[in-house]
């Protein structure tokens, strides 16, 4: 079975782009970001254990989308001719895809990640992401604010006057759902949130692990009936530090606070 075959049988699009989630013209780093974001939310070690063949599987087929469309000549032909050259020595070689992707993509350290907080909070991109994901979530706050990056308790009064002057200015619909959300459910949602905060710092002084330490090794090794829980706000910080101010390649840090 031929790569676009593949692609509309796993994900349901034969367009190597639309699988990406990146538009046709894509630039090199965005289609580098797309394929980082795609493939995070299928990795395989993510993946529960009667789910990792088919997340191993679907891991396999974006990392063949992004050899295609990293290397000039695969992606002229397939932009002019919409075929994929399957004898090509980029798709041909046998290839570890979690090795490839490793080599592609740094880790995530927790300096990384403050570093990465004090550039998007109040950014144009956070103010976006933030309306989206007002939208998405119907005006629901206990899913908006995980679905904001490096969002916590202490953002949950900014996020909400943010949300509430677009709503205002017209550029969001209104939600009961958020105008009406009950001060209990609010206090519960602190609560949590501090004993989580708390629970981390005290695993992360247990493990002797500064801030230089990966992430990944943080969650690994602290609970790993919590590491799921962990990994999906991981795979979402990498998704969007993917924009690592590293010279050779890596992405830039998000959009600078305007």
């Amino acid at each position: 079975m031929g790569l676009l075959e593949q692609c509309r049988e796993a994900f349901g699009a034969g367009d190597l782009y639309q699988v990406l989630g990146v538009r046709r013209g894509a630039s090199a780093e965005e289609v580098r970001r797309g394929y980082r974001q795609a493939s995070l939310r299928v990795h395989p070690d993510r993946a529960g254990l009667q789910d990792k063949a088919e997340a191993t599987r679907h891991f396999q087929i974006l990392g063949k989308v992004y050899a295609v469309l990293s290397d000039l000549e695969q992606r002229t032909l397939y932009d002019q001719q919409g075929v994929v050259d399957e004898e090509s020595t980029v798709l041909a070689q046998d290839r570890n895809w979690e090795e490839y992707w490793k080599l592609i993509f740094k880790e995530v350290t927790l300096k990384d990640i403050e570093d990465f907080k004090k550039q998007y909070n109040d950014s144009t991109e956070e103010v976006e992401d933030i309306k989206t994901a007002y939208k998405n979530c119907k005006g629901d706050m206990e899913q908006i604010m995980d679905k904001v990056l490096c969002a916590d308790y202490t953002d949950e009064p900014r996020i909400r006057t943010i949300i509430q002057q677009a709503i205002d200015l017209g550029e969001l619909p209104f939600y009961k759902a958020f105008a009406k959300e009950s001060k209990q459910k609010m206090t519960a949602r602190k609560r949590r949130a501090e004993k989580e905060a708390k629970e981390a710092e005290k695993a992360r002084e247990e493990l002797g692990l500064d801030k230089d330490d990966d992430v990944r090794t943080l969650i690994q090794r602290r609970n790993e009936n919590r590491k799921k829980e962990m990994d999906d706000f991981l795979a979402q910080m990498e998704a969007k530090y993917g924009n690592s101010s590293k010279k050779e390649g890596k992405k830039t840090a998000a959009k600078k606070k305007k």
